[in-house]
C-alpha cells in the first residue's frame, strides 16, 4: 500500500517537487495527497497544483494565536489522512495540538548535520565554524528545534571559497536525496 504524505512548505517547493519527480519515475511507492504551506504565494503551491494536488495556505499572521493557528493546521492536514507528514523547508515550528496528532510520523529535512547546527541558519553557522564537512539530516520531528531521532543523515564537503549560498545549494542536492529515502523507507522504519 502506497504511502499517503502531506508536504509541509514555506517556498518555492524544490524539495516536494524532487519527492513528486521520484513518485512519477516510480522510485517511491508513495502519494502526495495535500501540500500545505504557511505563505500564501509559495510557489511550491503553484508546483502541487500543476500536478493535481490539493494545496492549502494556511498563512500565519503575526501577532496571532500560535496556539489556534498550530491546531487549525492539525486540522487542514488531517482532512487529507497522511500517513506521513513531511515537513521540507517549513519555516515554522509545529506545536502541541500538531504534535498530538502526527508526533512520531511527521519528518524534517535540515541542511546540517545535526546535532551540529540546529535552527535557520545551519548553512551560515557550519561555515562560521569553521567545520570541514557539513551536510543534511532528515529526523523525526519533536518538541524540540531540530532534535527530533535521526533517520538519515549525508555529508557535503565544505570548501575553502565557499559561501553560504554556494554551500546551501549543494547542501539541497543532498537533502532532496535523503527526502526522497525517507518517504520510500518510510513503510519499514514503522512496522
Amino acid at each position: 500500500m502506497r504511502t499517503h504524505v502531506v508536504v509541509l512548505l514555506s517556498g518555492s517547493g524544490t524539495l516536494c517537487q524532487a519527492l513528486l519527480d521520484a513518485i512519477d519515475a516510480g522510485e517511491v511507492d508513495a502519494r502526495v495527497v495535500a501540500v500545505v504551506s504557511d505563505q500564501a504565494d509559495a510557489k511550491g503551491l503553484d508546483r502541487a497544483r500543476a500536478h493535481g494536488i490539493p494545496a492549502v495556505a494556511h498563512p500565519f499572521t503575526r501577532g496571532g494565536d500560535r496556539a489556534a493557528w498550530d491546531a487549525e493546521l492539525a486540522e487542514i492536514v488531517a482532512r487529507f489522512e497522511p500517513d506521513l507528514v513531511a515537513s521540507a523547508g517549513f519555516m515554522k515550528l509545529l506545536g502541541p495540538a500538531f504534535l498530538e496528532r502526527f508526533g512520531g510520523r511527521t519528518i524534517n529535512t535540515h541542511p546540517a548535520l545535526l546535532p551540529s547546527f540546529p535552527g535557520m541558519h545551519g548553512p551560515r553557522d557550519a561555515l562560521r565554524a569553521g567545520v570541514k564537512v557539513s551536510g543534511a539530516t532528515v529526523f523525526v520531528v519533536d518538541a524540540g528545534i531540530d532534535t527530533g531521532r535521526i533517520l538519515l543523515q549525508g555529508a557535503v564537503d565544505v570548501l575553502p571559497d565557499d559561501d553560504v549560498d554556494a554551500l546551501h545549494e549543494r547542501i539541497k542536492v543532498v537533502e532532496r536525496r535523503l527526502l526522497i529515502q525517507a518517504v520510500s523507507e518510510w513503510k519499514k522504519e514503522t512496522q
